[in-house]
């Protein structure tokens, strides 16, 4: 290793200095000779059989310089870490300060580590038990939304528009006298109080009849997705073309029968009792997990570099990407329609990207300290079960993935479990 000097300038910080050898940095140089030769090819020779003189004379001396010093210094950076018992959690500020044959290498190393933790009392954590009732007021709640699904249209011809009426209408809408994209419909459906529309606009329909031609005033809101009318005042040209009310039906036996595949109310409303209940009980062991992890974290001391926290976020945003593109949406589509822009969007994971990363950092402490152990046929089976998830070779998920990753997740799940098994539920 050719570490030089190391200093710590604050929490998790640290600016290293290096100096790699005229004799490292040539091994260097051959290796990334080797590397690239096949793909290099010099007048008299056969392609990848040209000697390193022959590439450096025709090339220039420093040919393999920059895949030299790219291979070389996260290797004197890892020895520095691991000689220091430092984890890197960000990529490292690399500043190479000189480079020659006859001298080697010498390069300065921001980084930033993961921070040291201290936890105490991480066993038999006390908390009250989550539970939650089902009450005949769930059971109908769910029963009047079947009702809705199955409710149909009636037409209103003798009274003006209320909240909750289905209203067919066209619409424009203009900003300073100008009609904008996006902002025209016809025999467009909205179901009045449902704040789909802009705040104010639906307000301005209740009260009108069917055939009455009027003007909405809104102003579009400050985040609005649309660049061009967030604040603006807007007004709509607005036709109420038909009134219709959802006219539901009655809750009785044989509306049952046609619905379900219950014959009665009583044994639909046993059967969605039941499964309530099933959906509350896991629902309350997940808040009790839950309430558990947050009494650790506050038990955990540990001055956490915000990257940790950046880096988080990004992985859950990039996660959310993979998880619409699947379902054939974009992002950007995705946040034009609730009306998000991307900052917003990512804010909107912060908490718990913070909380998610004080729970790792506590239970990777709690695996330390109760010296947990993982065996090779557990990080084998993970590694198999990974690669069947994904449809992956086994090999190249060992390629992709390191052992020691593995045993990490590992360590940290027997860490959870230890902590849930021993607390003190009330």
């Amino acid at each position: 290793m050719s570490l030089i000097s190391n200093n710590k300038v604050e929490n998790n910080k640290y600016e290293m200095e290096f100096e790699i050898s005229a004799e490292a940095f040539e091994a260097a140089l051959q290796a990334a000779y080797e590397r690239a030769k096949k793909n290099i090819s010099v007048p008299g020779f056969r392609k990848g059989k040209a000697p390193r003189k022959m590439i450096e004379k025709m090339y220039g001396e420093n040919a393999f310089y920059e895949d030299a010093v790219n291979y070389a210094v996260p290797q004197e950076i890892q020895a520095a870490l691991d000689e220091n018992k430092l984890t890197l959690v960000d990529e490292p500020n690399v500043d190479v300060t000189a480079v020659d044959k006859e001298n080697g290498v010498k390069f300065k190393a921001t980084i930033i580590t993961k921070p040291e933790v201290s936890i105490s009392d991480y066993l038999g954590i006390e908390v009250d038990k989550v539970v939650n009732l089902v009450t005949d007021d769930d059971i109908n709640a769910q029963i009047d939304r079947m009702r809705e699904r199955n409710a149909r249209l009636v037409s209103i011809d003798d009274r003006a528009a209320e909240k909750g009426d289905i209203s067919d209408i066209d619409f424009e809408g203009f900003v300073d006298g100008e009609a904008f994209e996006g902002g025209k419909a016809e025999g467009f459906e909205l179901e009045l109080g449902s704040g789909q529309f802009i705040e104010g606009f639906e307000d301005q329909v209740i009260g009108h009849n069917a055939g009455d031609e009027f003007d909405v005033n809104v102003t579009f809101p400050e985040e609005y997705h649309a660049e061009n009318l967030k604040g603006k005042a807007a007004t709509f040209k607005v036709k109420l073309n038909a009134l219709k009310k959802k006219e539901l039906p009655e809750l009785d036996d044989d509306f049952v029968k046609d619905a379900t595949e219950f014959d009665s109310v009583d044994a639909l409303k046993a059967d969605l009792k039941e499964k309530m209940e099933a959906a509350n009980e896991k629902k309350a062991e997940q808040e009790t997990e839950t309430n558990i992890f947050n009494k650790l974290i506050e038990k955990m001391e540990a001055d956490i570099p915000s990257v940790m926290f950046e880096k988080r976020v990004a992985e859950m945003v990039q996660d959310f990407r993979h998880r619409i593109e699947a379902q054939g949406m974009d992002l950007n589509l995705y946040l034009k329609y609730t009306g998000m822009d991307l900052e917003s969007f990512k804010k909107s994971f912060e908490d718990r990207a913070q909380q998610e990363v004080k729970l790792r950092l506590a239970l990777e402490k709690v695996a330390e300290l109760e010296k947990i152990e993982v065996t090779s046929d557990e990080i084998e089976a993970e590694l198999k079960a990974i690669a069947d998830l994904y449809r992956m070779d086994i090999k190249k998920v060992k390629a992709r993935i390191s052992p020691k990753d593995i045993f990490t997740d590992l360590a940290v799940s027997k860490a959870a479990n230890l902590v849930k098994d021993s607390a003190k539920i009330s």
